[in-house]
């Protein structure tokens, strides 16, 4: 398994995005489970979950409760960094919330440490920039976390680059991750995939298929995507996965997947090399 860098920590090149496995639509914990263990066979460290992934108001961390559970009854859990957030909730009826405030964001990192059973998260995330709150508040106090030991590593989620450079310097110069959008329908954080290679910060992109309900179509909707892939004898999601990689060596996708096979497909994108010309077609796209 190719492997990149988030912080000082050697992660694979390919994460798993666990939140398929908790919302609307999940599957049962069996399947979940196996899912997260396949991902743990094939080489995985690098596991990206949140507090606010739960489908009911009542059971807020229960994506990271199932990722305790998943790698503390595999071999290998202990090889594996989680990336859990803070500060986007779901109250249960669908919609999503922000509490970007400095005791929110403490209490939610300390649950999250409860549920996790960890001493230290090894990297927590600013998950949104609330608008009622400072951003510079927000990042504040995961600066606070991590000088207390709480966290290991910060990083931020949602941002554009000026919240990137101003949470690297509230941070002191110790922003590792930035989490956004992208995919092929959804390139307007080149920006901050650009700053983020230019300051060596890992780049994690959310939802890199097209999310949940348009991965499956990502060949369809994008011919470019589907010719690669039949000259590789692969999948367009395979393809576009690699496509990424070749962007940036800071650039480490976290694909969403409640099914072992998806998840063995994207892991495999990390040993695909595209040529120049199919890198140059897609991303003409």
């Amino acid at each position: 398994m190719h492997t990149r860098r988030i912080g000082d920590v050697e992660v694979s090149a390919i994460g798993l995005g666990a939140m398929p496995m908790s919302i609307e639509g999940r599957p049962d914990e069996d399947r979940s489970l196996a899912t997260i263990h396949a991902a743990l066979d094939a080489g995985v460290t690098l596991i990206d979950t949140a507090d606010a992934y739960h489908r009911d108001a009542g059971e807020v961390g229960h994506n990271e409760t199932l990722i305790a559970k998943a790698l503390a009854s595999h071999d290998r859990g202990g090889d594996v960094l989680v990336a859990t957030k803070g500060g986007h909730l779901r109250p249960g009826d669908g919609s999503w919330t922000l509490d970007g405030s400095p005791q929110h964001l403490k209490a939610a990192c300390e649950a999250s440490l409860r549920r996790l059973g960890v001493e230290a998260i090894g990297l927590y995330q600013f998950h949104r920039p609330d608008p009622r709150v400072p951003y510079a508040d927000s990042v504040g106090a995961v600066r606070e976390l991590l000088d207390e030991g709480k966290i290991l590593m910060a990083g931020i989620s949602n941002a554009n680059p000026e919240q990137i450079k101003q949470a690297n310097e509230i941070l002191g110069g110790r922003l590792v991750s930035v989490q956004n959008q992208f995919s092929p329908a959804f390139r307007s954080s080149e920006p901050e995939l650009a700053l983020c290679d230019e300051l060596g910060i890992a780049f994690l992109p959310w939802s890199p298929l097209g999310g949940i309900a348009k991965a499956r179509e990502l060949g369809s909707a994008y011919a470019p995507f589907a010719r690669v892939a039949e000259t590789h004898g692969v999948s367009p999601q395979r393809v576009c996965l690699a496509w990424m990689l070749a962007k940036s060596p800071v650039v480490i996708p976290i694909p969403g997947a409640s099914r072992p096979e998806t998840i063995r497909d994207s892991i495999a994108a990390a040993e695909l090399t595209l040529t120049a010309e199919e890198i140059a077609e897609l991303d003409a796209v």
